[in-house]
């Protein structure tokens, strides 16, 4: 299994449009995002996002948040966690709130869910994105599942 940790943020007149180009600023704006649950395949490929076929059906973890309150801070986390057998990915977001505590909220919980499966855990990462609304604002922060058939 293959997949991509990507991450971004952008401003827009209405939170859809900001959202809209949140998703296009972390690579992933051209495609349809299926939300799934948190497991990965054991032993499985981190890679760079690369260029996926417009309008594809593509699955994701995604953590997301948007506010059209001026000075919010916006931060959305994954935390990625590999094992040989299975992996785990879980998410967190905030408003006003510390992205430090809220990244090892992300580690906690994923350490925790490869824990309970007896899985050790070979490769952690972390991935954190923070935004000050200017006006519509949204950040996201995402695991895409890679597959040949949404690379373009």
């Amino acid at each position: 299994m293959k997949i991509a940790i990507v991450s971004g943020k952008d401003e827009g007149p209405t939170k859809l449009n900001a959202f809209d180009n949140a998703l296009t600023n972390a690579g992933i704006g051209d495609v349809n995002l299926i939300k799934v649950s948190s497991m990965l395949a054991g032993n499985t490929e981190v890679q760079e996002i690369v260029p996926l076929k417009p309008g594809s059906m593509v699955n994701c973890v995604l953590s997301t948040i948007t506010s059209d309150k001026p000075g919010d801070i916006l931060t959305a986390v994954v935390a990625v966690a590999i094992g040989e057998k299975l992996g785990c990915v879980v998410e967190a977001k905030g408003i006003d709130k510390d992205p430090e505590t809220l990244v090892d909220k992300a580690i906690y919980m994923v350490k925790y869910m490869m824990e309970q499966r007896n899985i050790e855990i070979k490769e952690l990462i972390v991935e954190e994105i923070t935004h000050e609304v200017e006006e519509i604002g949204s950040v996201v922060a995402s695991v895409v599942y890679l597959n040949d058939d949404i690379i373009e």
